[in-house]
């Protein structure tokens, strides 16, 4: 049985796009803490274009092409830095 993901991949956006707008609304956690979150997104879509350049180049998995993964993956080890530092150092909320 084959299954495709993709679907529930993008289903899966539409709670964290929630949980997005109620950590904005809510001010629970201090600004730099809420770009990390909001960064995920960033890698999430970078992770998509390396994909599919991975595909239409190489015609291989994302996971093959260690460059292209490596720098994806990168943008993941950004937006977890940008979290940890704004749980560390809190930063008052805009305003």
């Amino acid at each position: 049985m084959n299954f495709d993901p993709a679907p529930l991949f993008a289903a899966s956006l539409i709670p964290y796009l929630l949980f997005l707008h109620w950590l904005r609304k809510s001010e629970a956690l201090p600004l730099m803490a809420e770009r990390g979150f909001q960064l995920t997104l960033l890698f999430v879509a970078v992770t998509i274009g390396a994909a599919i350049a991975a595909l239409r180049c190489c015609s291989a998995e994302l996971v093959e092409i260690d460059w292209l993964h490596g720098g994806a993956e990168a943008f993941l080890s950004l937006s977890n830095t940008v979290l940890m530092i704004g749980l560390l150092y809190p930063n008052p909320k805009k305003g």
